[in-house]
C-alpha cells in the first residue's frame, strides 16, 4: 500500500474515533458504522477494513486504554486530555495492540506524532510521543 494511502487510512481512523468519544461524551448511542461512514465518505463495506478495525477496537478496550494511559500520567487525567490527543492516543494504542500484530512501535508512535503535529498545538507532539512509548510496551 502506498504511504498516501496509509495516511488517509489513519486520518480516517482518527476521525471515526473522535466521533466515537463525543458520542461519548454527550451520553449518545455510538453508531459505529456511521462514525467509519462519516470519517471516510464511503459506505461501511467500503471503507478499509483498518479503519473498521480501530473503530471496534477503541470502543472494546477503551476502559483498558484509559487505564494504561492514566497510570503513565503524573498530575494529568484523561479527561483532561483535548477529545483530538485523546483520539490519537486510542488510535495508536489500538494500532499496536489489537489491529496489525507485530508492528514496530516505532512506526505506531511516529504516525501519531506526525497526526499530532498536524491537528494539536505546535509541542503536543512531544506528550504524545513520551506517553506511547511507555504505555506501547508488549505484555510478557
Amino acid at each position: 500500500m502506498e504511504k498516501a494511502d496509509k495516511n488517509i487510512r489513519h486520518k480516517w481512523a482518527l476521525a471515526a474515533v473522535y466521533t466515537e468519544l463525543t458520542y461519548l461524551d454527550m451520553g449518545e448511542a455510538i453508531d459505529v458504522k456511521a462514525a467509519v461512514e462519516g470519517a471516510t465518505s464511503l459506505s461501511y463495506e467500503r471503507s478499509p477494513l483498518f479503519v473498521k478495525e480501530i473503530a471496534i477496537s477503541a470502543l472494546k478496550h477503551l476502559d483498558e486504554a484509559i487505564a494504561a494511559f492514566e497510570s503513565r500520567m503524573r498530575g494529568w487525567t484523561w479527561k483532561r486530555l483535548n477529545r483530538v490527543e485523546q483520539a490519537i492516543l486510542l488510535n495508536a494504542y489500538c494500532h499496536y495492540f489489537y489491529v496489525e500484530e507485530g508492528i514496530d512501535k516505532a512506526i505506531v508512535i511516529s504516525v501519531a506524532v506526525d497526526l499530532a503535529k498536524e491537528y494539536l498545538d505546535a509541542t503536543d507532539y512531544r506528550f504524545v510521543n513520551a506517553i506511547l512509548d511507555n504505555v506501547l510496551v508488549k505484555k510478557q
